[in-house]
C-alpha cells in the first residue's frame, strides 16, 4: 500500500472565499442603501389634539343612566378629556364614584345655579337658558390649567344627547370654530348650516334664523387656542330665548369663519335626545305602605 505523498495547501482556497463573501457583503451593502434611497421617508404623524368635552349634569332618576350612556360612547374616543360639571353646591357621592370607575381622564368640577335662574316644577325646558353656569365653570378650569401653547379643541356635550363616534374625528382639527347639522332639534327633523362654495352663509332653522348663531349647543366645536385668547368669551345665563350660544360665540368668530364639516353639513352625527321621565306612581304607591324600593341601592 502506497502513501500519498502530496500535501493539499488550502490557504489560496481560503482567501478566494473570503474574497467573494467579501464582495458579496459590499454588493449586499450597496443594495439597502439604493433600497433606502428608494423609499420615501415616512413623516411623522402629528399628535392628536385633545378634545375637551365638557358636560353639565344634575341630580334626577336617570343621571347615572345617561352619563353611563355617554362614557361608553367617549371610551371609543383617542385622546379625550371628560369635564363633569355638576349642578350642585358639592361634588355629589354619585358622579364622583361613577368617573372613578369610568376610564376615562376627567375632570370633576361643580357650581350651582342660582335660585332665580333655575326651572321651577312645570316649566317648559326652554323657558330659561340651562346649564350656563357649570359650561362657564369647565371654561374656567381650561383656563386656569391648560396652556395656551397646546392644540386642542372644546365640545359641549349635554348628557342626554346621541353622538356618532366620527363626529369626534370631524372636530378634532377644528382651527376656530367648526359646525355641523343636529337631528331631532328646534321641533324639526334638523337644522343646519347652510354652505355655499366651502362657507357657511345661512342657517336652515325653524326658529328666529336672525339671530347671530342660529345653532344648538350640540352643533359647534371651538378652538381651545381660540378661547384661552379671549378671557371674556362665556355664556351669558341671561341670554334671551335661544340665544345662549350666540351670547358665547359672538366674541369669538364671525359666520364668515365658520368651518362646515360633516361633508359640507350635509350629514347628521348628533341627535338631540332626550331620555322619557320615569313614572314613579307604582314606587310612590309601595312607599306609602311600607314596601318601597331600598333608598341604599343606587339607579
Amino acid at each position: 500500500m502506497r502513501s500519498c505523498s502530496w500535501r493539499c495547501d488550502c490557504t489560496e482556497h481560503d482567501l478566494a472565499k473570503d474574497r467573494t463573501i467579501s464582495r458579496l457583503r459590499e454588493k449586499l451593502h450597496s443594495l439597502l442603501e439604493q433600497t433606502k434611497k428608494a423609499e420615501p421617508t415616512k413623516p411623522l404623524k402629528p399628535p392628536l389634539p385633545t378634545i375637551y368635552v365638557i358636560t353639565p349634569t344634575y341630580a334626577r332618576l336617570v343621571q347615572k343612566a345617561e352619563l353611563t350612556r355617554l362614557s361608553h360612547t367617549f371610551l371609543l374616543v383617542p385622546q379625550l378629556h371628560w369635564i363633569v360639571v355638576e349642578d350642585s353646591p358639592h361634588r355629589t357621592g354619585l358622579v364622583s364614584e361613577f368617573l372613578s370607575h369610568s376610564g376615562l381622564a376627567f375632570t370633576h368640577l361643580h357650581v350651582a345655579t342660582p335660585h332665580e335662574r333655575k326651572l321651577q316644577e312645570g316649566d317648559p325646558s326652554w323657558l330659561k337658558p340651562r346649564g350656563a353656569e357649570q359650561r362657564n365653570e369647565g371654561l374656567r378650569w381650561l383656563r386656569e390649567n391648560i396652556r395656551s401653547q397646546e392644540g386642542g379643541v372644546i365640545y359641549f356635550a349635554d348628557d342626554d344627547n346621541t353622538y356618532s363616534l366620527q363626529l369626534f374625528e370631524e372636530m378634532r382639527w377644528t382651527q376656530r370654530v367648526s359646525v355641523w347639522p343636529v337631528g331631532l332639534v328646534g321641533g324639526m327633523r334638523y337644522e343646519r348650516p347652510i354652505v355655499e362654495q366651502g362657507h357657511v352663509v345661512r342657517f336652515h332653522t325653524g326658529w328666529r334664523p336672525s339671530r347671530p348663531f342660529p345653532l344648538d349647543m350640540a352643533g359647534f366645536a371651538v378652538s381651545l387656542r381660540l378661547v384661552l385668547a379671549n378671557p371674556e368669551a362665556r355664556f351669558d345665563g341671561d341670554a334671551p330665548m335661544g340665544f345662549l350660544e350666540s351670547s358665547f360665540l359672538q366674541s369669538l368668530v364671525t359666520m364668515e369663519e365658520l368651518e362646515p364639516k360633516a361633508d359640507l353639513c350635509t350629514k347628521v352625527l348628533v341627535w338631540h335626545t332626550r331620555t322619557e321621565k320615569p313614572k314613579m306612581k307604582r314606587e310612590e304607591a309601595m312607599q306609602k305602605q311600607g314596601l318601597g324600593s331600598d333608598p341604599a341601592v343606587e339607579v
